[in-house]
């Protein structure tokens, strides 16, 4: 599946392409409103990521442009912009949805997940299970040998994180990308708490364990 996205703020562009990558996606990124109009009239991307504010030819501009020649690619809106007034105008412009800055990359690849089903047979599966772990993205029910496990927000997306890439390790710096928004201080403990409290909920009561620290590296969940 191919994704256009249309951003000039470089750190966000490497963000949103490098989860959208992990994600399983193809990214073809634009950096001004004229290359990604470019992009966008072939058509092939489903959907594009568009911010408002860009040179050369402002997002809106561009999203009146494709609809101008019928190209009906579904767009999600990047905007610091936050009023409802400015939501309004861009969701009447012919986007189909409209997401604020500051923002975090999970909340912005539900987004994302969530219009490529209106469309298509999703990208990823609705269920991941390593080993006896199980979790289901889209009813958001996590279990262990059955033993249901009640889990926080962030601590859902990390933990669909970590299962997406069991096996691997993972760094501190992804996690802080994939599970927090791009402003988020990265001197603080947050990551270390929060992975901390996610192994008490999926390994206590188990003797194997499946999410371990690398000291100096990351984290890893694998089989036990």
């Amino acid at each position: 599946m191919r994704i256009l996205l249309v951003e000039d703020d470089a750190k966000i562009a490497a963000i949103i392409t490098n989860g959208l990558k992990q994600a399983g996606f193809v990214v073809d990124h634009a950096a001004d409103g004229s290359t990604g109009l470019d992009f966008a009239v072939t058509g092939a991307y489903k959907p594009a990521i568009i911010d408002i504010m860009l040179p050369q030819m402002d997002g809106l501009s561009l999203i009146e442009e494709l609809r101008s020649q019928n190209i009906s690619t579904p767009v999600i809106i990047l905007s610091a912009k936050k009023s409802v007034n400015d939501r309004v105008r861009g969701l009447q412009t012919g986007s189909d949805d409209y997401l604020t800055k500051p923002f975090a990359f999970a909340e912005l690849l539900a987004r994302v997940q969530a219009l490529v089903r209106r469309g298509a047979t999703p990208v990823q599966p609705s269920r991941i299970s390593v080993g006896d772990l199980t979790l289901d993205p889209v009813s958001r029910e996590v279990s262990r040998a059955g033993v249901p496990i009640d889990l926080q927000p962030r601590e859902f997306t990390l933990l669909e994180y970590f299962m997406r890439n069991s096996g691997r390790v993972v760094s501190k710096t992804l996690v802080l990308d994939q599970v927090w928004d791009y402003k988020f201080d990265p001197h603080t403990n947050s990551v270390d708490v929060l992975v901390c409290r996610l192994r008490n909920k999926v390994d206590k009561g188990f003797e194997k364990k499946m999410l371990h620290t690398i000291r100096g590296v990351g984290y890893i969940l694998k089989k036990p």
